[in-house]
C-alpha cells in the first residue's frame, strides 16, 4: 500500500529508533496521526526540549539538565566511595530502578570493539581517573555487559586499575552471557550486584 509522502517520512523516521521494526514503526505512525493535534504538539515540544536541554553529566556521563552535574552526582546521601562502571546511561536508569545500589556511577558511553574501531580512548578514562585521583573512591564495580565487548572493557579495566588504591569487583553472573544490564529484571540485578566478584588488577604475564 502506497501511502502520502508525509505518513511514510513519519514511518520511516520512527523505524530507525531502536528496537522498532517496520511494523512497529507504521503503527506508532498510525496511532500518532488519530491522536489529537494538543497531544501532538505535547509529545513535539518534550522531544525538541529534551534535546535542547539534556546533556551528559561532566561527571558521571548520565543524563544532566544544563551545565550541571545531574541529580545522582548531586545527591549528597551517596555513597561516594563506590563507583558503579557501565557502558551507557540507560545501565544506570536499569541499577537506579533496583533502589538497592546508593553508590555512584561512572559511564564509560561504549564498550571496547576492535572491530568497529573503539578503543579505550573512547572510553573516558580521563574522567574516570581524576575521580579516583580525588582520593574518595574505595572500590570500583565494573558492571558492563555480559557479552564479548563488555568483558574485554571489564578485562581491560581490571589492568588498567593496577596499582591504584581501589578494590575492583565485577557483578557476578546473575546476567546470562550476550545480555544487557537495562533488559534485566531488578531482583536478577540486586543479586548481581551483592555476588559481585574480586577482579584480578595484575598484569597477565607474557
Amino acid at each position: 500500500m502506497i501511502y502520502p509522502p508525509a505518513i511514510s517520512r513519519l514511518v520511516d523516521e520512527l523505524g530507525r529508533l531502536p528496537g522498532v521494526g517496520p511494523k512497529s514503526a507504521q503503527r506508532l505512525a498510525f496511532h500518532l496521526l488519530r491522536t489529537d493535534r494538543a497531544a501532538v504538539d505535547r509529545l513535539s515540544t518534550a522531544l525538541l526540549e529534551a534535546r535542547a536541554k539534556v546533556s551528559p553529566c561532566a561527571e558521571c556521563g548520565f543524563f544532566a539538565e544544563g551545565d550541571g552535574p545531574c541529580a545522582i552526582c548531586r545527591d549528597g546521601r551517596r555513597d561516594r566511595s563506590v563507583l558503579c562502571v557501565v557502558e551507557d546511561p540507560k545501565d544506570v536508569a536499569a541499577l537506579e530502578a533496583t533502589h538497592e545500589f546508593r553508590g555512584l556511577y561512572h559511564v564509560l558511553g561504549r564498550a571496547l570493539s576492535p572491530i568497529d574501531g573503539v578503543g579505550p580512548e573512547a572510553l573516558r578514562l580521563d574522567v574516570l581517573a581524576r575521580r579516583l585521583d580525588g582520593g574518595h573512591v574505595r572500590e570500583v564495580i565494573l558492571a558492563t555487559d555480559p557479552d564479548v565487548e563488555g568483558e574485554a572493557t571489564a578485562m581491560y579495566l581490571s589492568h588498567w586499575l593496577t596499582g591504584r588504591p581501589v578494590r575492583v569487583t565485577r557483578i557476578a553472573r546473575g546476567l546470562p552471557m550476550g545480555g544487557d544490564l537495562d533488559y534485566a529484571d531488578a531482583l536478577t540485578l540486586i543479586r548481581a550486584m551483592e555476588g559481585r566478584q574480586v577482579m584480578p588488577t595484575e598484569p597477565h604475564s607474557a
